[in-house]
């Protein structure tokens, strides 16, 4: 009996774990290309802002043809809701077009990069790659809580030594 009663027991986990991962949703991963005037006008720090808050991996970086491409990967819901943020655009740009299409999903990428990142308002000409971890619970966080984390990684990249 007890042998039935233990045999019982693994295949309930090995039931509710298998129900448990099915229901995780599946990674999506997108390319996109946004045009327009979104270069010097804080676009990458947006989609940086948006990675963060949605807990996304992927790159931002500008091009030398003044558009800004980047990647998304994570929830196909969270990816929805970062593009819609980013077609509005940031406060300074304009003119914002954004194309995108399927790219494939690396399920080894767990950070988002921003390559290159300058800034015209900080007088910050030095360009540096800003990294945002995912965090493991997969949480989505505030937009006041995605600005905090981004300063945060701002000042620990700016000033190494100080790091929170």
């Amino acid at each position: 009996m007890k042998h039935i009663f233990r045999s019982f027991i693994i295949v309930l986990f090995f039931c509710h774990s298998a129900s448990v991962l099915s229901a995780q949703p599946a990674l999506q991963a997108i390319s996109g290309t946004v045009s327009g005037k979104v270069q010097q006008v804080g676009f990458r720090a947006l989609i940086f802002k948006q990675a963060i808050q949605y807990n996304l991996a992927g790159t931002a970086q500008n091009l030398q043809n003044e558009t800004v491409q980047f990647v998304l990967q994570g929830n196909s819901e969270r990816i929805a809701e970062a593009l819609a943020a980013v077609r509005k655009g940031s406060g300074k740009s304009s003119d914002v077009n954004v194309t995108t299409s399927p790219a494939v999903v690396d399920a080894n990428l767990k950070t988002f990069r921003v390559i290159g990142w300058t800034s015209t308002s900080r007088e910050i000409a030095t360009p540096y790659d800003l990294i945002f971890t995912q965090r493991p619970d997969d949480s989505v966080v505030s937009e006041p809580e995605s600005r905090k984390i981004y300063n945060t990684i701002l000042k620990n990249t700016l000033n190494p030594a100080k790091k929170n």
